[in-house]
């Protein structure tokens, strides 16, 4: 099946869920409630019944791991260097500074699961799993001087860490829950991505796009190119199996994490500038997330 025919239900989700923002009469309390039940119940259930059932491999998903932790790193450095290249307040690159390397999960995870069904989901989730704490401890590091808000507060409240490290260990351990349990948390997968997605367009802002306009499109071309540009080679360089390759090349190229919004407000950076940010990513992906994935196929 054609990459764009798998990924366009993703995006039409998206785009349902900024229609239904607008126009369904939904206070904006409702949907800040339902974004938390996605992301501290529906998402985490999907990442622990797809790992817990999952073999796992660490040696052959090693150079995956790496790759993700290379484009990391590289976002970061890329996403610094914009405090030089850019006048902004410190509050402003703070914020900013987290598009260079933050991820949409539910974006990967649907994607991730289009293309290869469970093995795509547990996949991509070991490597969100592995990344997030770096990308967590970066973010909140920035952040911190404008904000009471702790970094080890963040990483251990994570919903995302505590569902991939129990995952893992009952992978490694061969031990499973009771069938009931899995069947309920089977139930709460099966709606996290469909709801994820739909929050994530609810939350799509696009009334700050002339705010810090440098930081702007400079984040948004260090995410959607510069990022999975680097995976591409780094993958064929590593010549890794084609579904781990396309799984880092996805990592790369999602759109940048609605989470930062959140926390950019939490702690007293510019909530504009990672608005914009957001809304741009996520829309441009729906046409450069095919090409990279159709790169891979080459």
């Amino acid at each position: 099946m054609s990459i764009v025919l798998v990924i366009l239900p993703i995006f039409a989700l998206i785009l349902l869920g900024a229609g239904l923002k607008r126009y369904a009469g939904v206070a904006e309390e409702g949907w800040r409630g339902l974004e938390r039940l996605v992301y501290f119940v529906f998402f985490p259930a999907l990442l622990f019944h797809s790992l817990a059932r999952a073999h796992i491999d660490f040696s052959s998903a090693l150079s995956m791991l790496l790759v993700g932790l290379a484009v990391t790193l590289f976002g970061m450095a890329m996403g610094y260097l914009g405090k030089y290249l850019f006048h902004d307040p410190p509050r402003v690159f703070a914020s900013a500074f987290q598009c260079s390397f933050r991820f949409n999960s539910y974006v990967g995870l649907a994607v991730a699961g289009a293309l290869y069904g469970q093995a795509g989901i547990a996949a991509i989730g070991l490597l969100m799993g592995f990344i997030v704490p770096l990308a967590n401890v970066a973010s909140v590091a920035m952040l911190a001087r404008h904000g009471e808000a702790g970094w080890l507060r963040e990483i251990l409240g994570n919903p995302l860490i505590h569902a991939t490290a129990g995952g893992v260990a009952c992978a490694l351990l061969g031990w499973s829950p009771p069938d009931l349990v899995m069947q309920t948390i089977g139930l709460l997968a099966q709606a996290s991505l469909p709801m994820g997605l739909v929050v994530v367009g609810a939350g799509l802002r696009l009334d700050s796009l002339s705010h810090a306009r440098g930081h702007l499109w400079y984040g948004v071309a260090v995410k959607l190119l510069a990022l999975p540009a680097l995976a591409w080679w780094l993958g064929g360089m590593l010549r890794l199996p084609a579904m781990q390759f396309e799984v880092a090349l996805l990592f790369a190229a999602l759109p940048m994490s609605t989470v930062a919004y959140v926390l950019a407000v939490r702690m007293g950076g510019d909530g504009r500038i990672t608005a914009a940010q957001v809304a741009v990513t996520t829309l441009l992906s729906m046409f450069t997330l095919p090409l990279w994935l159709g790169l891979a196929r080459v």
